[in-house]
């Protein structure tokens, strides 16, 4: 496919954008004002079309090395744990500063691996993220360096934002690096290399073409294309692109030929009904009224306790449940936000009574439609 045909880009409406450590600081040269200011003005338009963005961004252990004058980065884990302290709130700041002068709001956001695999943090972070969105403000996204350990780390920023991708149900990934795209081969050892200006994201083919990463950041090509691969499982098309091409944000976002684009060949709400269809682990189920039936079906709302009446099964906030009608088939199955033992104390009763019965004031959806497949 040609650049002319990216009409899945332009049609895009949810990015995340991920932005390497080799852009920010300028080859390991300190935080790079005019590229972070580049960055934001572009977002800053993107999001004046009408987009949503959520930004996942290095540089903080960089930052910190160049701020704390060592030579070069650390392997030990409490020393890149220190520069990270260090540097993230200098890049912070930096993002801060820069989004100001567009009147326009953005948020800290520190994820570690549980954040997105635990069933409760899971929604936890998806409900957060999706809440910034809708406020209007950009969350500003890492891994939470500063307390993560090796055994349990995300390992880039790029894996990092393929799984926020798929948590937010973005249209778009775009990975900002310092190179043009992904090339047949390594364009340091051939100048001659072609680069790939679109290809099936499952193509084998193009492992062989992938590269390792630098000394600054630790996100090569493998790391690009696994991402890519990844963000795929929820129908978010990638495209990695050099960070340092004039306007490449909008360039992206408007179909241009730039870059690699690695296709998916899915539409999104189909992949994550597939991806919530798929879920193997079904702790238990919820039996639904006549009314509650008829409005999962033909209004495509979400479950309130209020239709609910009868609980089995034991499972947890987060799980994956059945909802079956009062015939005992399955209308549809969903990410559940309350446990079995609350789930059995609200059901049947209105959304506004949930504080009073639970002691708390919890979501008022039993399951979100977003987090709901009909069957």
């Amino acid at each position: 496919m040609s650049g002319s045909e990216r009409t899945a880009l332009a049609a895009s409406r949810r990015w995340v954008i991920k932005v390497g450590s080799a852009l920010l600081t300028n080859e390991g040269r300190g935080l790079d004002a005019a590229m972070i200011g580049s960055l934001v003005a572009q977002i800053a338009a993107l999001r004046a079309e009408g987009a949503e963005v959520v930004l996942v961004s290095s540089g903080a252990v960089a930052a910190g090395v160049v701020r704390l004058g060592w030579p070069r980065r650390p392997t030990r884990l409490h020393e890149l744990q220190a520069a990270a302290a260090v540097g993230q709130s200098a890049l912070i700041q930096s993002y801060e500063t820069a989004f100001r002068s567009y009147n326009i709001a953005s948020a800290q956001v520190l994820l570690g691996h549980d954040d997105i695999t635990a069933r409760d943090r899971y929604l936890n972070a998806r409900g957060t993220l999706t809440t910034l969105l809708r406020l209007g403000v950009v969350p500003v996204v890492n891994e939470n360096d500063t307390v993560v350990t090796d055994e349990i780390r995300f390992g880039d920023n790029d894996t990092l934002a393929a799984l926020v991708a798929n948590l937010i149900d973005a249209d778009a990934l775009l990975l900002l690096t310092d190179q043009q795209g992904l090339y047949e081969e390594d364009p340091r050892l051939n100048p001659f290399a072609v680069l790939v200006d679109s290809r099936d994201v499952h193509d084998e083919a193009l492992d062989s073409m992938a590269g390792e990463g630098g000394a600054l950041g630790r996100g090569g090509m493998i790391t690009k294309l696994r991402a890519a691969r990844l963000a795929a499982r929820s129908g978010t098309e990638t495209v990695i692109a050099s960070g340092r091409h004039p306007e490449v944000v909008a360039q992206v976002a408007a179909g241009g030929p730039i870059g690699t684009w690695l296709r998916t060949g899915k539409q999104p709400e189909n992949a994550r009904k597939q991806w919530l269809a798929g879920m193997v682990q079904i702790p238990g189920s919820l039996e639904l009224d006549a009314g509650a039936v008829r409005v999962l079906r033909e209004s495509g709302r979400s479950l309130l306790p209020v239709g609910v009446v009868a609980v089995s099964g034991r499972f947890e906030r987060g799980d994956m449940v059945l909802c079956l009608g009062p015939d005992g088939r399955e209308v549809a199955r969903g990410l559940v936000n309350y446990s079995a033992q609350e789930t059995h104390r609200i059901m049947g009763r209105p959304s506004a009574e949930i504080a009073p019965l639970l002691g708390y004031q919890g979501d008022e959806e039993l399951i979100h439609r977003d987090n709901l497949v009909l069957c």
